[in-house]
């Protein structure tokens, strides 16, 4: 009875001592999101960088180099990130409610970049949606517009950017 005790109280305590996964700050964890949001199809295309970098550059008024250097190590803290909640906590930090559907707007804009659609991806998004305190139906009018008005005005202009 008592090796059983020990050997449940050991494999509880196993992992105590090892290090946690630092958390990524929300810059690099909106990075590391946006790359998720354009591997979710399993394709990810030259396209979909150059839109990541250009979110990156505008969100964060970087050049065009630090953006493509930020895209570069937010693709190695995606693939060790694990789950999609460890990316959007510190994003809450960074990006007020009200922000949010502007970022969903800049998720899709990634996705749709290939000019496509999948399962994967609108699955994604309505787990992001979900984490980041959204209605799905926010992220649908983000995709609408994206979809429909991209093009009828600039970026900065959305009806649902605040």
């Amino acid at each position: 009875m008592l090796n059983i005790v020990k050997n449940l109280m050991q494999s509880l305590t196993a992992g105590a001592d090892k290090p946690k996964p630092r958390m990524p700050d929300g810059k690099h964890a909106l990075a590391a999101l946006l790359v998720r949001a354009a591997r979710a199809s399993d394709v990810y295309d030259d396209r979909q960088i150059a839109q990541i970098d250009a979110i990156l550059a505008r969100r964060f008024a970087l050049s065009v180099q630090d953006a493509d250097q930020l895209r570069l190590r937010a693709a190695e803290l995606e693939q060790s990130a694990g789950d999609t909640v460890h990316l959007t906590r510190p994003i809450k930090d960074l990006v007020a409610l009200e922000d949010r559907p502007a970022l969903l707007e800049d998720l899709w804009r990634v996705i749709l970049a290939d000019g496509g659609r999948h399962d994967n991806e609108d699955g994604l998004m309505r787990l992001v949606s979900n984490l980041l305190g959204l209605a799905d139906r926010q992220s649908a009018f983000a995709r609408q517009y994206v979809m429909t008005r991209e093009n009828a005005l600039p970026q900065d202009h959305s009806p649902l950017a605040r």
